[in-house]
């Protein structure tokens, strides 16, 4: 009896905990200009937890977003600009290994979202640590239908993600090429800001922008979860 008793306690505290846990993680990027708060997809699970993993070292404190183009993105990521030089070229250091492409139909380069970076394998595996920003801009559906048929190479753009491209802006000729994993839900206006920034001929801002990631909190996940519930 006592067994059967005891399992049931362990059952329900385990219930309990699972019930209460957040149902996305959040990451937090700081720069001088400004923050940004990230959920990361859960539909691109290994993307999801290799930044995780990433954050929870401490990885990314002193990087830079060293690449930065208006009406585009910023990148950032690698581990060779935390000891960069002025003017020095960046965007070829990584980690030892890559994350296998996550594409989804339902997720695509709207502006606010952070994608994976990669080279020019085969496989369209990202990079295990760089990633960029989305700013984009917007289209019209000229310009769209125009994309279809020579980037796309006559892929259609869904409805739904072409009224988000001519309302709010992003870069539809990356979608199915990049793996985007999660899309900032506040501080967009800290993109606008860098990617506005004066740059160098290899797009390296004169001002180096160093970033700080860090995971919220179970709590702040929580509480976040339900603020973005209720729309």
């Amino acid at each position: 009896m006592k067994k059967i008793a005891a399992a049931f306690i362990l059952l329900l505290i385990t219930c309990v905990v699972f019930a209460k846990a957040p149902k996305n993680q959040y990451v937090r990027i700081k720069t001088n200009y400004g923050e940004c708060i990230i959920r990361l997809y859960n539909e691109t699970p290994k993307h999801r937890d290799n930044f995780i993993k990433l954050a929870k070292q401490g990885f990314y404190n002193g990087t830079l977003f060293h690449r930065v183009i208006q009406d585009f993105m910023i990148q950032g990521g690698d581990p060779d600009s935390k000891k960069a030089k002025p003017g020095e070229a960046l965007g070829d250091g990584d980690v030892a290994y890559t994350v296998d492409a996550e594409f989804r139909d339902s997720l695509f380069h709207k502006k606010g979202v952070i994608a994976a970076a990669r080279d020019d394998n085969p496989k369209k595996a990202s990079s295990g640590c760089q990633f960029y920003l989305v700013e984009g801009k917007r289209f019209t559906d000229e310009q769209l239908d125009q994309m279809e048929q020579t980037r796309l190479k006559g892929r259609k753009i869904p409805l739904a993600q072409r009224e988000w491209y001519k309302s709010v802006g992003g870069v539809p000729h990356l979608d199915q090429n990049y793996t985007v994993f999660g899309e900032i839900v506040t501080g967009l206006d800290m993109v606008d800001r860098i990617a506005a920034l004066k740059k160098d001929a290899k797009d390296r801002p004169l001002q180096d922008v160093p970033m700080t990631v860090s995971l919220l909190k179970k709590k702040e996940c929580k509480w976040l979860d339900r603020i973005l519930q209720k729309g």
